[in-house]
C-alpha cells in the first residue's frame, strides 16, 4: 500500500470515530493496511511527531522490539486539516483528469 493512502486511511478512520466512546485499533492495524507492523508503528510514530494524531507512545523492548502503547488514540485538529487539504486536493486532481480526458491534447 502507498505511504501516503495508508497515513489517510489511518487518519480518517480516526476521524470517523469522533462520535465513538472507543476506538477499536483492529480498524487500522497493520493485517488491515496490508502492511508489517513496523512500518504501520512507523506511520503512527510520524503521524504523532507531526501532531495529526495523539494517544501513542512507540518504545523498544530490551529485545529491539517495537511496542506500540496505545491509550485513547484520537485525531487531532492538524490531522483534521490534512484530511481537509487531502480531499480537495483529490477532487481537484479528479475534475482535472477529468478534463484531459475529454480534450485530447491537453
Amino acid at each position: 500500500m502507498d505511504n501516503f493512502k495508508a497515513v489517510y486511511k489511518i487518519l480518517s478512520a480516526l476521524e470517523k470515530a469522533m462520535d465513538l466512546p472507543e476506538f477499536d485499533l483492529t480498524q487500522i492495524g497493520p493485517e488491515k493496511l496490508g502492511v508489517s507492523r513496523e512500518r504501520w508503528a512507523r506511520y503512527l510514530e510520524m503521524m504523532a511527531d507531526v501532531g495529526y494524531i495523539k494517544g501513542i507512545s512507540i518504545q523498544q523492548d530490551i529485545l529491539g522490539e517495537t511496542v506500540v502503547r496505545v491509550s485513547n488514540i484520537r485525531i487531532t485538529l492538524k490531522g483534521l486539516e490534512y484530511l481537509q487539504e487531502n480531499t480537495l486536493m483529490r477532487k481537484i486532481y479528479n475534475a482535472a483528469r477529468g478534463i484531459t480526458e475529454v480534450i485530447p491534447g491537453m
